[in-house]
């Protein structure tokens, strides 16, 4: 099952995506709502949203396209409170990513792969091959930690079509096409997955590459998600595609993978390694946590500029997620802190 979030100016919507229409819900404003619903009563999701979907019907072309006078959202917020959500990730968790970074840094090829002596590795490729050792843990028990990274609460989130922005201090923006859970912390304080979403986990790559101690700056950008939620998908081998388009070609495209049978760390023990945290685990609070990327642009020689449209397609997870992107104008004018006297 699917769902998308809907809105036409103040009026919102969640629906249930029947190809080609959508389904709108009664009595429900957003996925958020509706999980709390499910959780209160101990109710499962898709039985709940299947009952609800009796209101009217849309034409899912006209909205995907922006061709109606409801546009699609984000299909997880929390529509009062973006504070509420927690945007995070993880890196190196793909068989692909350590070749990513690699590039990225311009780690010697001799010294990333000749053999698994930690002294010849440089930091990246280390905690990559612990996680090709140790990352996927027997039931019961607890791998290594992966990478670990913040992106920002829920304004940092954009939805299908939503421009992503590369800030004017910024150095590069590039995109990382991933999946990504969603997850909702009960009044108990137990995380409960509700799916996964198509992700575009945008990062500014040249920043990082300066210095891998730049990775917590260069991740607090926007993202984007969707366009839809997909309940209790397949994450084993999920194949996909992302595309670069420039003045309405496609500029860079190159295939991707991700599931677990392509990641050096499993579902479970990057779910544990996440909410290990009593802080993460905040009654009420709604957590997207980005699995981590096998392949970018990036590292290839791309490097996007306004005007440009990633686009990130996964098999099973909907119809596909478009940004444009918007670079601002350079400026060095400080931030200036005030004084409360």
């Amino acid at each position: 099952m699917r769902l998308v979030q809907i809105r036409n100016g103040t009026e919102r919507r969640v629906a249930l995506v029947d190809e080609p229409n959508l389904r709108c819900l009664a009595g429900v404003k957003s996925i958020y709502e509706l999980a709390q619903c499910c959780l209160e009563r101990v109710e499962s999701i898709t039985r709940k949203a299947e009952e609800f979907a009796t209101g009217e019907t849309l034409t899912y072309d006209d909205v995907y396209r922006g061709n109606s006078a409801w546009r699609l959202l984000a299909p997880i917020d929390v529509p009062s409170s973006p504070s509420r959500v927690f945007v995070s990730g993880t890196g190196l968790t793909h068989l692909g990513s350590a070749q990513q970074r690699q590039a990225m840094h311009l780690i010697d090829q001799k010294a990333a792969t000749s053999n698994n002596d930690d002294a010849m590795l440089t930091d990246s490729m280390k905690m990559f091959h612990w996680g090709v050792k140790r990352g996927r843990p027997a039931d019961g028990e607890i791998g290594i930690a992966p990478e670990w990274f913040y992106k920002g609460d829920g304004s940092s989130i954009r939805a299908h079509l939503e421009a992503l922005d590369i800030p004017a201090y910024a150095e590069d923006g590039g995109e990382e096409a991933e999946l990504a859970g969603v997850y909702l912390v009960s009044g108990s304080g137990v995380p409960f997955r509700l799916g996964m979403v198509q992700g575009n986990e945008f990062s500014d790559h040249a920043f990082e590459r300066r210095n891998y101690l730049n990775l917590a700056g260069s991740k607090l950008r926007d993202c984007s998600i969707g366009p839809e939620l997909v309940l209790e998908p397949e994450f084993k081998d999920v194949k996909g595609e992302v595309r670069i388009e420039r003045d309405g070609r496609t500029l860079w495209k190159k295939s991707i993978a991700s599931g677990e049978d392509n990641m050096c760390h499993s579902l479970t023990n990057l779910e544990h390694h996440h909410f290990k945290f009593a802080g993460h685990r905040q009654p009420g609070t709604l957590h997207i946590h980005f699995f981590g990327a096998d392949t970018l642009s990036f590292s290839e020689g791309i490097a996007l500029q306004g005007g440009d449209i990633a686009e990130i397609k996964f098999e099973g997870f909907g119809r596909s997620l478009r940004n444009p992107i918007y670079q601002e104008n350079k400026q060095a004018v400080p931030i200036r802190v005030c004084v409360l006297k």
